[in-house]
């Protein structure tokens, strides 16, 4: 493996952009934005830069590292701080940056009139870079570091206007069901040094054939635990609708094109690790097949719009999940569908965020209409994110999601029908809730107040936006073309061996085609054809009940996890309270009463003392009489 002694600027830039405009403070207010925006563009170049050297070498040769320092070295524990480069980590950093640069660029809009703007752009160059640092790790415990930092960079984003209640209380819980994922890596890296000596990508993939089985299907389910609470998976799925209160940049950036992907990075790039414990990796395919289809019921009965998108990703994410835990023949469809995803949907969260800037920041779906009369560009770049996320050719999502469903039940028996049959539904039931979103927001009749005047957003807003509904149209074709994408990730997967083929591919897009019109279908007879009242109706079904309350996700948590917490916590102070603090003060009072006792003695007269004094001495020459006889 080639040493590249320039991948430290990857992530030097945009760190060293976070530590000077957190350390100017209000002195960088005029010209922080700017900055911010320079260094993760030059993130980017360097990213395209590190991309032409590597198609320069042979295949073979295209992974380099960089050995930062010597981090750890304790007996056998030796861990060095280093970089990894190499196909598959080359796609997550250009994803990052470029996507990152384009919502830097809208953001300066978007955030015109917040006082702090600057720290908000010192904390999306803080995010850029713990992400960076997560994808270029070479070891596990590496990538751990840019893990957390990636979970506080969400953290302090999401609760960026803090001052609201609601906000904060948002940022806490994701924090929160963040670290009980992050678990799962931390007892990942413990089993993997305990049992395999090393914590390092390379050092595992050469143990993993040795080690046993049970060793390996620990770790991948650890891993598989990392990967829900990153990606908002099930079963710690219940914060990413309430991450929307952050700017809705933030939700473009972490919630639909980086940090939730983070899961889908963490399963391919242990691949090794799962394609030698097929029970951890049954366990990502049933993971990602009810995630898909939970998200989706979820987004149908969603008013606000950024939360119907949430609802998507992690519908969509769900996708991904169920890729890669395909194995061999999945990841690279997970990573593509990633990509795509990473356009189709941040352009879609910035179009949210345009209708929102032009509506003075309503939310609620029922409130908009015919909108694609007043805001034009945001109806066209929205509408191709909408497109794509279809699967409708030749959009983007039509090459990427396509072929996880074909891979799904290319899985053979009854598996590869469930599964396949889950990733159709699933597709017949985004295609209802994206359409829903589509007809309330653009079309119909206006809805909202008679004081709300609608408008196009300004150019530095627009034109991210453009060039993420081309990225929308044109990747999934410039990725699928010629497998161009699998032959490029190959070097790091296992063979892209052939499988059993159930259904031919015309039949797997002529079924997907089918549901998608259906659901098109459901949504324009149930949305267009009846007037739509401004706000929800009560009269509903227990099932729609159900629905809007997110599948009573919140609920199970608190039934679950918080009230046996809060009554195991209120036990064990009670506990504390009266057996230890009660013995400490039982001994106390114990104390205090023979002092007190003993006080009474103290009479002050010398006639008592010298009789206390006088029975003393008797009392000492008796026992010394008994003694020497």
């Amino acid at each position: 493996m080639q040493i590249n002694n320039g991948l430290v600027y990857l992530i030097a830039l945009p760190l060293a952009g976070a530590a000077i405009l957190l350390l100017a403070g209000r002195r960088s207010d005029k010209w922080g934005h700017i900055f911010a925006t320079l260094m993760s563009a030059s993130s980017f170049a360097v990213g395209l830069l590190q991309l032409s050297q590597m198609l320069a070498r042979p295949a073979e040769e295209r992974a380099v590292e960089q050995k930062l320092f010597e981090w750890i070295s304790v007996g056998s524990f030796q861990v060095d701080a280093g970089l990894l480069l190499d196909q598959l980590s080359i796609c997550f950093v250009l994803l990052i940056t470029g996507v990152g640069t384009l919502i830097h660029i809208y953001s300066v809009a978007y955030m015109s009139h917040d006082k702090d703007r600057r720290r908000f752009f010192a904390y999306l160059n803080l995010f850029i870079a713990a992400m960076l640092l997560l994808v270029l790790g070479n070891s596990f415990l590496n990538l751990y570091v840019g893990w957390e930092g990636v979970g506080l960079a969400s953290y302090l984003l999401i609760g960026f206007w803090n001052q609201k209640p609601a906000y904060a209380t948002a940022s806490k819980k994701a924090f929160i069901m963040n670290r009980v994922g992050d678990m799962g890596l931390s007892f990942a890296i413990m089993i993997a040094f305990a049992t395999l000596g090393t914590v390092s990508f390379a050092g595992i993939k050469e143990a993993a054939p040795e080690a046993s089985t049970a060793s390996l299907t620990a770790i991948g389910i650890m891993l598989l635990v990392a990967a829900t609470g990153k990606s908002a998976q099930f079963p710690l799925q219940a914060w990413l609708g309430d991450a929307m209160a952050g700017p809705t940049p933030v939700s473009a950036l972490i919630h639909a094109a980086t940090m939730v992907t983070a899961g889908v990075y963490l399963i391919t790039r242990s691949n090794f690790i799962f394609d030698a414990a097929p029970t951890a990796q049954l366990l990502v395919v049933i993971v990602g097949a009810i995630t898909l289809l939970f998200g989706a019921i979820i987004g149908t009965a969603k008013d606000d719009i950024k939360k119907a998108l949430a609802a998507s990703t992690m519908s969509q994410i769900g996708y991904m999940i169920l890729g890669a835990g395909l194995g061999p023949v999945g990841y690279a469809f997970a990573i593509m569908h990633l990509i795509t995803h990473g356009f189709f949907k941040a352009g879609m969260f910035l179009g949210a965020g345009s209708v929102m800037h032009g509506m003075d920041d309503e939310v609620n779906m029922r409130k908009y209409g015919n909108l694609r009369k007043f805001m034009p560009i945001t109806f066209v770049t929205f509408g191709l994110g909408y497109l794509a996320i279809l699967g409708v050719p030749p959009f983007a999502g039509f090459y990427s999601k396509d072929m996880i469903i074909e891979t799904a039940f290319n899985a053979g028996g009854i598996k590869g029908i469930l599964l396949g049959s889950a990733a159709l539904l699933g597709a017949g039931i985004t295609a209802f809730y994206m359409t829903r979103v589509m007809i309330l927001t653009f079309t119909g009749a206006p809805r909202w107040d008679e004081k709300a005047l609608p408008h196009e957003s300004p150019i530095l807003m627009w034109l991210p936006m453009a060039i993420l509904a081309i990225g929308s149209v044109t990747s999934g074709f410039l990725l699928s073309r010629g497998d161009a994408l699998v032959h490029w990730l190959e070097p790091l997967f296992a063979e892209h061996g052939e499988h059993e083929e159930l259904l031919k591919p015309i039949v797997v897009t002529s079924l997907a085609l089918l549901m998608v019109a259906i659901g098109v279908a459901i949504a324009f007879l149930k949305y267009s054809r009846s007037e739509v009242s401004r706000t929800a109706p009560e009269d509903v079904s227990l099932l729609t009940k159900i629905v809007r309350r997110d599948l009573l996700q919140d609920d199970f948590n608190e039934a679950i996890f918080m009230r046996p917490g809060q009554a195991l916590t209120s036990t064990l102070v009670k506990t504390d309270e009266m057996v230890i603090d009660g013995a400490v003060r039982g001994i106390g009072s114990a104390a205090l009463s023979s002092a007190g006792a003993l006080r009474t003695s103290q009479t002050g007269f010398v006639r008592s003392y010298a009789a206390l004094i006088l029975i003393g001495a008797v009392a000492l020459i008796a026992a010394i009489w008994v003694v020497t006889q």
